[in-house]
């Protein structure tokens, strides 16, 4: 072990933008960081292709490119159906009678299995592509890919009074029925395995207009949940029974939207419950059991922050916000619990706020942004700058735990960008003829998940956030492509969209785009989309392109509120990187971490790790 150090620190704060870092340690406004900085160095750091958290984070973890690791996107196509699957993690069951078993799809050797192998322990807290979690580290706690009760990525309900309210994007919505202030309704819990119906958890509604809130009861803890309007409740913990001898622990936070002139009230998606979850989301298993005894119930699922309700204007900018700062006290008490008791070793916690916060308040940034056609009231502007604030006070006090001999690293896996408008690549495609309808049809929502496509007409297809696929002889089911034809298709592609324009603004849309064997080497590589997209800034693939649809015309206006995004060319966003020791200045990427945490533990980086120790 290195003799001046025996301990890293790293706070991953996600999404966190150099432009905006920078401008505001100029200012002054960014006290800790600006200490860190004349501590030891700071500098941008390089992300990955693509600029994707689970990639970014996977590369850290494991010190090789996506190529190394599998995890090129949030979202992958079967070969054999051409459907899209969550890129992150998958579900095996042996036969019906077995308990299906989680799998985390990142490869490669993470560097806590490293450490482990040399006696030196890890605890690593919500890192992405850690569920389910790995077994190496003294103690875990899953990140994103930790799915809600439903086993998505987070599927919240809408309760209103009101008739024929039809649900948005990744939601449920419930009819309110009763009277005189009373309803009798429930909370969607999972899927019961043999039916496949919903099973319901009962909940009583009583409405008191005076003291503005509602009361919930019910057979969870606590019995009466009292929500006030305008807040987020505590959390009320339910028991899903899916029979006579089986039940389902779940955890659920309403925020009561208004009484006037109807009922309104959102639940946040069900996570699992600390205390049981549905499949492990720690290490040891009852880690998550012990956190919460500590700090209290918190947030499993791996993206905690419910933008959905804000994309859909279920909750308003202040509750997405309130959520946020609770979020981040939330893993904060995490951090300072494990720091209490942090001897030696490697302690790692990730901050996801700054992504979500930007994503959804970007547009309060642009006067011209799609999405202020319909501005909210209140003053947002700022509120980037302010979150900016909060995560430095947090690093203030992690730099007081600190000793002479702890190495602490600040970083983002990535920068932030504007997100405009968006490109529906399949349009593309199908405009150059490389892309093909059954029965000659033009592109429209019936083709939505890849349906309809008359796959031995088509040569390329698109999926996921910028991810082009050939559709290869051999490899994909109804594939057409082989010999020269691959090169011919994919120079085509290349050249047909690199430096592409938006002929209705005037404005260059795409920068260029890469060949899987230009940024990717590695055992996974076989497994990679063929080319990979960089967007200009202000443009990325469209929400319809995401799951293999297209639209009538290239582009649309992006009028969510997810306004801000990061998936364009990843030389256009790049994170940021600080120490308190002094750093080598040569262009570090992702890469480089995973060598440097084992160098200042005095531990050797296995072969495959290819980046440059950073001290």
């Amino acid at each position: 072990m290195n003799e001046q150090i025996n301990r890293v620190i790293v706070i991953g704060l996600d999404g966190l933008e150099p432009s905006i870092a920078e401008s505001m340690l100029i200012n002054g406004d960014l006290p800790n960081l600006a200490e860190l900085r004349r501590q030891g160095g700071y500098t941008r750091l390089s992300t990955t292709w693509p600029a994707q958290t689970p990639t970014a984070w996977s590369t850290f973890t494991t010190g090789t490119n996506p190529g190394g690791h599998g995890i090129f996107d949030f979202i992958r196509r079967d070969p054999e159906t051409y459907l899209p699957n969550l890129a992150l993690n998958r579900y095996e069951q042996k036969n019906p009678f077995v308990r299906p078993k989680a799998v985390n799809l990142r490869g490669g050797t993470p560097l806590w299995s490293v450490l482990s192998g040399a006696g030196i322990p890890s605890t690593v807290l919500r890192c992405p592509c850690t569920y389910p979690p790995d077994e190496t580290p003294e103690r875990m706690l899953s990140g994103m890919g930790v799915p809600d009760l439903r086993g998505g990525l987070g599927t919240g309900t809408f309760y209103t009074e009101a008739d024929d309210v039809k649900a948005g994007e990744d939601e449920n919505v419930v009819k309110l029925s009763g009277s005189n202030g009373r309803f009798q309704t429930h909370v969607i819990g999972p899927r019961n395995p043999r039916t496949r119906e919903d099973i319901r958890f009962p909940i009583d509604v009583k409405v008191d207009r005076e003291s503005r809130c509602i009361k919930i009861r019910s057979q969870g803890e606590p019995r009466e949940l009292t929500v006030e309007c305008g807040q987020w409740s505590q959390w009320l913990h339910a028991r899903f029974k899916a029979g006579i001898l089986v039940s389902v622990s779940g955890c659920v936070r309403f925020y009561l939207c208004r009484l006037e002139p109807q009922v309104e009230i959102y639940a946040s998606p069900v996570n699992f419950d600390p205390r049981k979850p549905l499949f492990p989301i720690s290490t040891p298993k009852d880690y998550a059991r012990q956190l919460q005894e500590t700090i209290g119930t918190f947030y499993t699922v791996g993206m905690a922050e419910d933008h959905t309700a804000l994309n859909n204007r279920r909750i308003d900018e202040s509750a997405f916000l309130d959520q946020c700062a609770q979020v981040l006290r939330e893993r904060e008490n995490m951090l300072s619990y494990e720091l209490d008791r942090f001897k030696n070793g490697l302690l790692y916690c990730l901050f996801d706020t700054p992504d979500r916060i930007q994503h959804m308040f970007w547009r309060f940034r642009e006067e011209d942004h799609p999405a202020n056609k319909s501005a909210p009231a209140g003053d947002f502007s700022r509120a980037i700058e302010q979150h900016y604030r909060d995560c430095d006070e947090i690093i203030g006090r992690v730099a007081q735990r600190a000793d002479e001999r702890t190495l602490l690293i600040v970083l983002s896996d990535h920068g932030f960008s504007s997100f405009k408008r968006g490109m529906h690549l399949n349009t593309w495609l199908f405009e150059q003829g490389l892309l093909a309808f059954k029965g000659d049809s033009l592109p429209d929502e019936e083709h939505d998940l890849l349906r309809n496509v008359d796959w031995d007409r088509t040569k390329a297809y698109a999926l996921g956030l910028g991810s082009i696929y050939l559709n290869r002889r051999g490899r994909e089911a109804n594939g057409i492509l082989d010999g020269d034809e691959v090169d011919v298709v994919s120079n085509a592609i290349v050249q047909g969209l690199t430096g592409l324009r938006d002929a209705e603004l005037d404005c260059p849309a795409v920068r260029r785009v890469v060949r899987r064997e230009e940024v990717y080497d590695g055992p996974f590589l076989d497994e990679a989309p063929d080319l990979i997209v960089g967007f200009e800034s202000g443009y990325r693939v469209s929400w319809a392109t995401a799951l293999g649809g297209a639209r009538e015309g290239l582009f649309e206006d992006n009028a969510r509120a997810w306004s801000g995004d990061h998936i364009i060319d990843p030389d256009l966003v790049p994170g940021v990187l600080l120490m308190n020791r002094p750093l080598k200045d040569n262009r570090p990427n992702m890469e480089d971490l995973a060598p440097t945490i084992l160098n200042a533990l005095g531990v050797p980086a296995p072969e495959q790790m290819k980046g440059d120790v950073l001290l």
